[in-house]
């Protein structure tokens, strides 16, 4: 059933989007000549998708990741009728303009604001979507076995190996309703389980993008489009499911143990069903155990029950559903013959992370003499002086985009090539495990490869610091396990020294409660029983790093505690033994101070640290203006404005044939373009020349000029040409400039302010040491 109420302010639904934005409302930086919304392809689409259902069509867009802005998503609800494709049109224009995607469940659903798969009433095609290994080769499978699809659409995305990620869609000769749906989306994962596709499609409101729309992943921007069409091809879904039965799984694909097994119980019912001996129920003791035993085994390979949890978990199945019980030995042979195989299959399991260091028997204590009688050697710092302690933990926060990022990492090559760095100092070469989540693997490598430190130092890191790419988990039980195997296979020799984790807020696990950053009890919970626990596992004596946003306070409040800008709960600060924290002082500048508070040692003063030339140096304070600093920038500011001005002015009138000593200059601008009186400006041409701006001419004859009595001469700047005359080349008469060269006599010295004869007019110096 339509509802037709929609389908007259489709405009409607595409209005109010802006405010939803981010604070971060900076234009996207997109490529202004990449690819549109082509309504063509989006029309072409429609059809296929749509073109037989009734109904709503369910449309989302949100912003695609790696553009350096945010915002919300955005769901509307069109009609599936003649009108469709021009809404959608529409939709995808504005997405354009905003950087976001535009997706559809491809499916209608009967109310606007339904998009759960429970909700879709009608679906006409079937897609797989494609998005790993060798695309082109997983296609010619599916046509072979399952016949030409009606439509092929490349998403934007690119694999590892540089192929294009693909949608293949097959058109239904009517729309699937009921149980179809379901038998439909069975399909879906039967084909993407058989060519190694995306699973989620087994969800009947699993969104996909939509074809000529634009993908705007990692700052790149495609259009999505349709490589295969072929319209008038539909498909019978009974003749259909056959094929996909009969299809065999591509090479190298192996399928996975819930596929093509629909007729066995599913292991929820196993786990909760008496089952007596003799065949009198749905299912066997040992068809029983064997699906309980199994499914607690994946629990332990996976390490989300130990093995203690795991044996006790299926004793407890032994003893509360199998009727009568089996034998603890017969138990005990079939677990280990199922472990077995499953290792077999799936390779080592990941060992669950079950506490922290085994707690001492008696809680030790000591007395004030023993404290003061203890003499011995104190352990030596992971990072001096003070700054990481064996068993510390060092919490690095800064407002996203302050360049934390790039601080730590090159604050992690250092101390993995041991050498010190920004006072820094490590007491020798340490192995360190960089846990990420924020930078894909090929921007990582890119920036490690753009990383501006001395090779010597590079290659003495190179292989001490292990980086992990983007991560998508949580530092929970399983992801604990899985950082812990990675951990030892990086160093099997060698005990880790600083386990670093970049940022806190992508891999935070909150706990049973599932608490978020700014609870208390959630923050304890991932600093105790996850931070902590996976230190203890690895090395107790290891260091750890944690990465972490702040939040947005005034300049009063960051002055008079830096520390309570940390995004979160208060725990954290309580629980840190150093905390740094990297802010700008003053946004239009580009120095930023580095705030230190330490629990293990005296206290440090803050740090002033800029990137110059591509690598971190600490800046002398003494540089750093104290009184009136705003009004000291505005007027460098100022100050800059008129030297561009200035040495524009100087070459826009000598195009037009006009020169001039700096006496003259300052006599015809005066009070022109905000620069002030003439003796002003005389002073500012005075630093230009010293700076090297500006040099002279002394012989302008050859263009009228007469001579001039001034000191230096008139005045000469990089670039300069007198007139605009074409020059042209007298063999191919093609036209090379406007306008001769005016090319400096002299220059200013800027140590003893005489004027000196140039040795290369047509190679502009400027002075050493100045800032140019």
């Amino acid at each position: 059933m339509r509802d037709d109420s929609t389908t007259d302010q489709p405009e409607a639904n595409l209005v109010h989007f802006n405010p939803w934005r981010d604070f971060n409302d900076a234009a996207p930086m997109l490529d202004p000549f990449g690819d549109e919304p082509d309504p063509e392809q989006i029309a072409s689409f429609m059809e296929v998708v749509f073109g037989y259902c009734d109904g709503l069509i369910p449309v989302r867009s949100f912003i695609d990741k790696g553009q350096g802005i945010d915002g919300r998503p955005h769901n509307i609800w069109i009609a599936a009728d003649d009108t469709a494709p021009g809404k959608m049109a529409i939709f995808a224009d504005w997405a354009a303009r905003e950087g976001a995607a535009v997706y559809v469940i491809p499916g209608t659903v009967a109310e606007t604001g339904q998009a759960k798969a429970t909700d879709v009433a009608q679906m006409q095609a079937v897609v797989v979507d494609i998005d790993s290994g060798d695309i082109a080769a997983k296609r010619a499978h599916l046509e072979r076995h399952l016949g030409p699809p009606t439509m092929v659409v490349e998403s934007g995305g690119i694999t590892p190996e540089g192929q294009h990620k693909a949608h293949v869609w097959w058109k239904l000769t009517e729309p699937a309703e009921g149980d179809d749906i379901r038998r439909l989306c069975r399909l879906r994962g039967d084909i993407a389980a058989k060519v190694g596709g995306d699973m989620h499609f087994r969800s009947a409101h699993q969104p996909i993008r939509v074809a000529g729309s634009v993908h705007y992943k990692n700052g790149l921007k495609t259009l999505v489009r349709i490589v295969e069409l072929n319209a008038g091809l539909e498909r019978d879904l009974d003749e259909f499911a056959e094929a996909v039965a009969d299809m065999p799984p591509a090479p190298g694909v192996n399928l996975t143990p819930d596929f093509a097994t629909t007729d066995k119980p599913a292991v929820e019912d196993v786990l909760v069903t008496p089952v007596r001996e003799g065949g009198t129920d749905d299912w066997s003791r040992f068809e029983g155990a064997s699906a309980a035993i199994g499914y607690f085994i994946r629990l332990v390979h996976e390490g989300r029950l130990s093995k203690n949890e795991g044996w006790e978990a299926i004793c407890g199945y032994n003893a509360a559903m199998l009727r009568p019980q089996w034998p603890v030995e017969r138990l005990k042979r079939e677990s280990e013959r199922l472990w077995a195989r499953h290792v077999e299959r799936h390779g080592p399991p990941l060992v669950r992370l079950d506490s922290a260091a085994p707690v001492p028997d008696e809680m030790p204590s000591f007395t004030l003499g023993q404290l003061l009688d203890d003499q011995s050697p104190m352990p030596a710092d992971l990072i001096g002086p003070r700054v990481l302690t064996p068993g510390g933990l060092l919490v690095l926060g800064g407002a996203p985009k302050v360049g934390k990022s790039d601080l730590l990492i090159a604050l992690l090559v250092h101390m993995a090539a041991g050498v010190a760095f920004l006072g820094f100092t490590p007491p020798r070469p340490l192995r360190i495990f960089y846990l990420q989540a924020e930078i894909q693997y090929h921007y990582l490598r890119e920036r490690m490869q753009q990383i501006g430190l001395p090779a010597d130092l590079i290659a003495a890191a190179r292989d001490n610091l292990v980086v992990t790419p983007k991560l998508k988990m949580l530092l929970d039980a399983e992801g604990s396990a899985r950082v812990a195997a990675a951990i030892r296979a990086a160093f099997p020799d060698d005990p880790l020294d600083i386990l670093c984790i970049d940022p806190i807020r992508n891999l935070f696990d909150g706990g049973p409660d599932g608490g978020g950053e700014n609870d208390n009890a959630a923050m304890m919970f991932f600093l105790k029983d996850r931070v902590e626990v996976l230190r203890d596992h690895v090395n107790p004596d290891c260091g750890v790093i944690l990465v972490h946003h702040t939040k947005k306070l005034s300049k009063h409040q960051v002055k008079e505690d830096p520390f309570l800008a940390l995004s979160g709960a208060s725990a954290l600060r309580g629980f840190y033994t150093t905390g740094l924290i990297l802010h700008r002082p003053d946004e239009d500048a580009s120095e930023r101070k580095l705030e230190i508070e330490l629990r293990n040692g005296p206290a440090l003063k803050p740090k002033l640290v800029d990137k110059v030339k591509g690598a971190w140096v600490e800046v002398n304070p003494m540089n750093e203006r104290l009184v009136r600093a705003e009004q000291g920038a505005k007027f460098d500011a100022e100050r800059v404005r008129k030297q561009d001005v200035i040495l524009a002015l100087l070459l826009d009138e000598a195009a037009e044939g006009r020169l001039y000593t700096s006496t003259q200059f300052g006599a015809a601008f005066e009070n022109q373009h905000g620069l002030g009186s003439q003796y002003t400006i005389r002073d500012r041409l005075s630093v230009l020349a010293t700076k090297g701006f500006v040099k002279f001419r002394r012989d302008l004859a050859e263009h009228g000029y007469p001579a001039t009595r001034s000191h230096f001469g008139y005045l000469c700047v990089e670039g300069m040409r007198f007139g605009r005359d074409p020059v042209v080349d007298a063999e191919t008469g093609e036209v090379l400039a406007e306008g001769e060269p005016v090319l400096p006599t002299h220059f200013k010295c800027p140590h003893s302010g005489r004027a000196r004869e140039v040795e290369n007019p047509a190679v502009w110096v400027y002075p050493e040491g100045l800032d140019e």
